[in-house]
């Protein structure tokens, strides 16, 4: 009888072990697949825009993944893929002076400020401001109004631009792993 408590105890020693040692490994291949670079821009202006650190995360990974100075074909820039003419307007509504969009303290506040507008614009709901933040609100617009999209935005698989529908459900996906990260 002892021996087989012995050997239970063993086994059950061995698959904790193992449960624990994959655990560690999938959170740090999680954590490296979905970093939190510039953490201290991204927490400032969090918390100055009222807006959860995971959204901010979430948008960087999904427009730039991390990459300061990349261009889009669109001509948006930096780590938030901020336009030109969206910076210039944020900026002049928050009383920036100089604005360089490769750089990440410049380009987070401006994305930040710029996505926060948005949440207020549709009323808390993130599914149109995400929307918004890629197609435009003129388009996000468009499409409540022709019935494409519902006002609530539960209806993101209508979304019919295959890049803005493809965006929104990215954003989505990495806030969740975003938010699960903070619980670790």
């Amino acid at each position: 009888m002892i021996q087989i408590v012995k050997k239970i105890l063993k086994i059950t020693l061995i698959i904790t072990i193992i449960i624990i040692f994959i655990y560690s490994i999938y959170n740090f291949i999680l954590q490296s697949v979905y970093p939190k670079k510039f953490s201290e821009y991204v927490s400032t202006y969090s918390e100055k825009y009222d807006i959860e650190e995971a959204w901010i995360y979430a948008l960087i990974k999904a427009e730039s993944n991390f990459e300061a100075q990349i261009v889009s074909q669109s001509g948006a820039i930096g780590l938030m893929q901020v336009m030109e003419k969206t910076a210039s307007e944020v900026a002049d509504n928050i009383g920036m002076e100089t604005i360089d969009l490769t750089d990440p303290n410049c380009n987070i506040e401006i994305g930040t400020k710029y996505f926060s507008t948005l949440i207020k614009y549709y009323k808390d709901n993130y599914y149109l401001a995400i929307t918004a933040y890629n197609a435009g609100i003129g388009t996000v617009e468009k499409w409540i109004d022709s019935g494409i999209i519902r006002e609530d935005g539960s209806d993101i698989e209508n979304i019919p631009y295959k890049e803005t529908n493809t965006y929104v459900r990215k954003v989505l996906n990495n806030y969740k792993i975003y938010k699960e990260l903070e619980n670790k």
